[in-house]
């Protein structure tokens, strides 16, 4: 399999081989992510970020000095030449100078795409518009695999913002090539996207529903989304949905023993505090598999590992 100078935009460009491949990686990288490494030193990792970000840049970047190399970017906009007026495409051919691969957040769908037509380095997609987010359904898929120990033959359930939601657009990619039963659980306003629908509905059980005590006592997994008020351009509709789901103790009295809860983060009240001190809380989890998976896609797509 070849990875070496490879673009992450889309989850969709994978196969399951290359994703069960890139798992086996970022399990061997878990121990240097403990003691740290050189394989990449030399190497410059530039992080773009447009848009707001936490989780997503800090860990690439933290990726990258476990690994022994280096990180320049920008972690908003207003500070670049793009007040100036400068367009993605100029900014990208202007950086690509500075660095040996680049980690893109914009807020426009279609924006990462674009950027690898321009640039002659790899381009990772750490989230465009409300479209995909690549990175994160990879980190999804291993914490899944180190929770529950297999991925096929799992119920999994999808909760909250389905619509907006581009961790879960990529993450329905990606199970859709295991042997899962998805459970898309949503308001009606924030169903899951029609495209992403039509393609996962041709290769796995798919049900969709508006009530999560309904499927709780079936599934594996309970992926939480938060319901991102950032995406919605009417208040009014936004003020329909606020709060739609809340997981408390008392709802998980009818949960599995084993189940894991997963969260993109950050969440806002959709997961209660105390569901936290649970066995089934796994989103914190999710943040540490974030920089093994991140330091994982590094080491691949520049020739440091096959």
């Amino acid at each position: 399999m070849k990875f070496k100078g490879r673009d992450i935009i889309s989850i969709k460009d994978f196969t399951r081989a290359e994703i069960d491949y890139i798992l086996e990686i970022a399990q061997a990288m878990e121990a240097l992510a403990k003691t740290g490494s050189n394989m990449l030193r030399g190497k410059i990792l530039a992080t773009l970020f447009f848009e707001a970000s936490t989780r997503t840049r800090l860990s690439f970047e933290s990726a990258m000095h476990k690994l022994g190399g280096s990180t320049i970017g920008f972690a908003e906009a207003k500070i670049t030449s793009v007040k100036k007026g400068e367009n993605l495409a100029d900014t990208i051919r202007v950086v690509e100078n500075y660095a040996d691969v680049i980690a893109l957040r914009h807020p426009l769908e279609g924006s990462a795409r674009l950027a690898a037509e321009f640039a002659q380095i790899p381009i990772i997609n750490g989230g465009s518009g409300a479209e995909e987010h690549p990175t994160q359904a990879l980190l999804d898929l291993y914490t899944i695999l180190k929770e529950m120990g297999r991925i096929d033959g799992l119920n999994i359930a999808l909760v909250g913002d389905l619509r907006y939601g581009r961790t879960v657009h990529s993450l329905s990619y990606a199970l859709s090539l295991y042997n899962v039963k998805l459970y898309l659980v949503s308001p009606e306003l924030l169903r899951m996207r029609r495209e992403v629908l039509d393609t996962i509905k041709e290769k796995i059980r798919v049900v969709q529903k508006a009530a999560i005590e309904e499927v709780l006592p079936k599934i594996d997994v309970l992926y939480v989304t938060r319901i991102q008020k950032e995406r919605f351009a009417d208040m009014a509709e936004y003020a329909k949905v606020k709060g739609a789901y809340r997981i408390g103790l008392d709802l998980l009295e009818n949960a599995k023993k084993d189940l894991v809860i997963m969260h993109p983060l950050p969440r806002v009240d959709e997961i209660a505090d105390e569901v936290d001190e649970t066995p089934h809380a796994k989103y914190f989890q999710q943040v540490w598999n974030g920089v093994v998976m991140r330091m994982a896609l590094l080491a691949l797509i520049l020739g440091a590992t096959e």
